[in-house]
């Protein structure tokens, strides 16, 4: 006769098997291998509130191997979330509980977005690195380290280590020490092309043993009593983080078991009901045995109830102590609201009108002094800190890293990792805290997934880029950006934001930090002056008008980044010979679109000329203009050699786009 644990676990294969049957479309094959692995680490271990499911305490579980979801949502159903039968049949349809793969804020219990695979791993990183920043912050402030105190869980397949990303992830995460990260390994050596032995035969124990993780092998992966006894093994090492490899067969049970055709296709009816006989379930869809429902939620029950009431009165005593604790207050509110208020004009920061610098140091001067205002912003650099400038100083005037010795420093060195940083900063801003990471301009394109996920999963993450243009000259063509900014603009729910001076980069920091988007924000490395005419608080329409016309309007000059001062010199240069100029900055593109059209129609008329001035491909300006010629870009690759020589050779130099520019409104 069957244990109550394989009762439940036989269950669970049963519900996500029907559900892709049902939807003809799902991944059977880590149904049947990992079942066990999801009712051992729910039914034993995971801190959760099936009834507040946003509880900001809870352990996290981010399903990596996103493919799995059938698979994730069965369990969260039999474990009691808020999810019915109706739901689980509606697996992969429009607008149901239960998309294809696990997307956060959809499904009640899922902590993540999870697809592309090593995302959800290396976010994992980041979102233990934040949980142990706000657990100490918090001690800090409450003297004890109740309120956060979460472990974060991870299920990995074999195609999850094999992406690249996963092991940029895992070197950072045995370098910081993060103990409360448990990563559990689905390990059936079959990916969706066959056997690993054709792509994948190293030693993944021993890797993870190089990078400073504890690791350990169960060689049974359906006992779940081995499974449930090799993470409480893993809880002891609060220095190193910790890989499980459970030794599973993929499409356990099927006739296909073990084969690569269960992975990714539904089975046929007739090994449904062989398999329904094995595992001793009636063969009828979405049946379940109420004793295996009845059974996982009192064992979840048994061992949260009294711990979910102990931190609830915990949280009520720090709830108390607010009135008469500023600190206190404010992490509360943040744990809740998210709301960062940063009063700009209080900040000090001195603009002369001779003012000259380059942006990334106007832009350091600036974070320093509004990220000291705030606990709660936290970032760092891919090995570039020098050049990018985002480095934060302590009131000291020291440079302190972030590390399990410091852990409270704003700084993260990440390291020449730009794959892993992105998704980190996921995992950052899924803990609860607003991050930014910074690289050069030309490499977005490494951190182009992870961008991605931000803005599908609507992260408050900040991706900070300098260098921004062919005028950094002597690097050449392979780190010259020219398609960079299309492709950022192209993304939807993601935000560009290119300041053309120190004035303009506050407003866009303004933005940034009221807004809880997730953007870019593009930083100059030339020296820039000021330009006439910008503003701070008109950045918040994404477009305004910088220079005014006189007396007739022959012509409007757009303009973003260090652009905009060359489109304001030019349109006085003009206005000598005749030609009377508005120039318009685009300091955000997506802004400005979802502006009012009344104003849109007002500062950008129909029946003007209009000359578009960027250093970077066209490809974004055609929602503004449709004519070409009147597009005033760079569409080839650069060249190596100093700036203004660059600039000449690409017909991008000063006077040549003056001259295009008088052809073009004569």
């Amino acid at each position: 006769m069957f244990g109550s644990d394989e009762l439940v676990v036989n269950n669970i294969k049963g519900l996500a098997i029907d559900m892709i049957d049902e939807a003809k479309s799902g991944h059977p094959g880590i149904v049947l291998s990992a079942a066990p692995i999801l009712y051992a680490l729910y039914a034993n271990h995971l801190r959760i509130s099936t009834t507040d499911d946003k509880w900001f305490n809870r352990d996290r579980f981010i399903m990596s191997a996103g493919h799995g979801s059938a698979l994730l949502y069965a369990t969260l159903y039999m474990a009691g979330y808020d999810l019915s039968l109706d739901d689980l049949k509606r697996f992969r349809r429009i607008d149901s509980k239960t998309p294809g793969h696990p997307e956060l804020n959809i499904t009640p219990g899922v902590d993540m977005t999870t697809g592309p695979l090593g995302q959800g791993l290396a976010s994992a990183v980041g979102i233990a690195l934040g949980e142990r920043y706000l657990r100490k912050l918090s001690a800090n402030y409450l003297k004890k380290a109740e309120l956060i105190n979460y472990y974060t869980y991870v299920l990995c397949s074999d195609g999850d280590l094999m992406e690249g990303i996963s092991y940029e992830a895992a070197s950072l995460a045995g370098t910081q020490k993060l103990g409360k990260l448990i990563v559990l390994y689905d390990s059936n050596n079959v990916s969706l092309d066959g056997s690993t032995n054709l792509t994948f035969t190293e030693n993944v124990i021993d890797r993870f043993k190089a990078m400073g993780w504890h690791t350990d092998v169960v060689k049974d992966g359906t006992n779940v009593s081995s499974i449930t006894r090799a993470i409480e093994k893993a809880k002891l090492f609060s220095n190193k983080p910790s890989l499980i490899e459970i030794k599973t067969i993929i499409g356990n049970g099927s006739i296909n078991a073990g084969k690569n055709i269960v992975h990714g296709k539904p089975l046929e009816k007739s090994d449904i009901t062989l398999l329904k006989q094995k595992l001793k379930l009636k063969d009828i869809p979405f049946t379940v045995d109420p004793k295996a429902i009845s059974y996982f939620k009192e064992k979840i029950n048994k061992r949260m109830n009294n711990e979910y009431t102990y931190w609830a009165n915990y949280y009520q005593e720090a709830v108390s102590l607010k009135n008469n604790n500023e600190q206190v207050e404010r992490l509360l509110n943040y744990l809740i609201k998210g709301d960062i208020n940063i009063d700009f004009e209080a900040l000090g920061l001195k603009i002369n009108s001779d003012h000259k610098e380059e942006l990334r140091n106007s832009n350091y001067r600036v974070m320093n002094a509004f990220i000291k205002k705030t606990p709660f912003i936290i970032g760092g650099a891919a090995d570039l800190s020098a050049s990018t400038k985002t480095v934060i100083v302590s009131d000291n005037d020291k440079i302190e890293v972030n590390s399990n010795e410091n852990p409270l420093s704003k700084n993260i060195f990440f390291g020449v990792r730009e794959h892993a940083m992105g998704a980190i900063l996921n995992g950052l801003a899924l803990a609860g805290l607003r991050p930014f990471g910074s690289t050069f301009l030309v490499f977005s394109d490494y951190l182009k997934p992870a961008i991605r996920m931000s803005a599908l999963m609507n992260l408050p993450v900040t991706y900070i880029f300098t260098h921004d243009s062919v005028s950094i000259g002597e690097d050449g063509p392979t780190h010259e950006p020219i398609e960079e900014l299309t492709m950022l603009r192209s993304i939807p729910n993601f935000r560009v934001y290119r300041p053309g001076d120190i004035i303009e980069l506050v407003g866009c920091w303004e933005q940034i930090l009221k807004s809880k988007k997730p953007c870019a924000l593009i930083v100059s490395k030339n020296e820039l002056e000021l330009v006439n005419g910008t503003n701070r608080e008109y950045t918040k329409y994404g477009a305004y008008m910088v220079t005014k016309e006189e007396t007739r309007l022959d012509g409007i000059l757009i303009a973003t980044g260090s652009e905009l001062r060359i489109a304001s010199l030019i349109a006085k240069e003009l206005k000598n010979q005749g030609l009377d100029l508005r120039v318009v900055s685009i300091p955000c593109m997506e802004t400005f679109k979802n502006i009012n059209s009344d104003y849109k129609n007002l500062l950008l008329p129909k029946n003007i000329r209009q000359i578009a001035i960027e250093a970077g491909s066209s490809y974004s300006w055609y929602q503004f203009i449709d004519d070409p010629k009147y597009l005033l870009n760079i569409n080839q690759f650069g060249y190596s050699g100093k700036k203004d020589e660059v600039l000449k050779k690409l017909n991008f130099d000063y006077e040549s786009l003056k001259l295009k520019i008088e052809e073009l409104l004569k």
